[in-house]
């Protein structure tokens, strides 16, 4: 009984690291509780088959292998070709931020190229902005103007077309 119980001890012990491990290249979470309840049975087993004393050690060891793993990891996997496929980059070489001075745009004229219901894609000054008409929807290719900018959000209501029976 005590050679099939080392068996099934060192098979739980090997087998939860391994399954640890393969988390790293199926994400989800399951392979790694698997690996964690694998390595709980594991040291629940060595209590029952090691004298207390060694039983003791065998726990304390897979703490504390378990935290020397967990140390290398997260000093030297993001380092490795596969930790930088699967990391984000630290330094921001890859984010480029649209850096626009939306308060010029006060006052311009153009054209929504979509239905403002409230927000679309209006033409302005030959680029495409995201904006929200002011007070009721407004329809594809009606002329509007920016009234305010609030940060990123352009406000723009349509222009009302200048009536020629007005002037007489």
């Amino acid at each position: 009984m005590h050679e099939q119980g080392l068996t099934v001890f060192v098979i739980l012990l090997l087998g939860g690291l391994f399954l640890i491990g393969a988390e790293i290249y199926v994400p989800g979470g399951v392979l790694g509780l698997i690996g964690a309840a694998a390595l709980t049975a594991a040291v629940i087993i060595g209590f029952l088959i090691f004298p207390p004393q060694t039983a003791f050690l065998v726990a304390v060891g897979i703490i504390i292998l378990l935290g020397i793993c967990i140390f290398l990891w997260i000093r030297y996997f993001p380092r490795t070709t596969v930790g930088r496929s699967l990391t984000l980059a630290r330094d921001g070489r890859n984010f480029h931020a649209q850096r626009q001075d939306l308060n010029r745009l006060t006052g311009k004229a153009g054209t929504a190229l979509t239905s403002l219901r409230p927000a679309g894609v209006a033409m302005i000054e030959g680029r495409r902005y995201d904006v929200v008409a002011q007070g009721a929807w407004v329809d594809k290719g009606v002329k509007v103007k920016v009234i305010n900018v609030s940060g990123n959000r352009v406000m723009v209501r349509p222009i009302a077309p200048e009536r020629e029976d007005c002037a007489e």
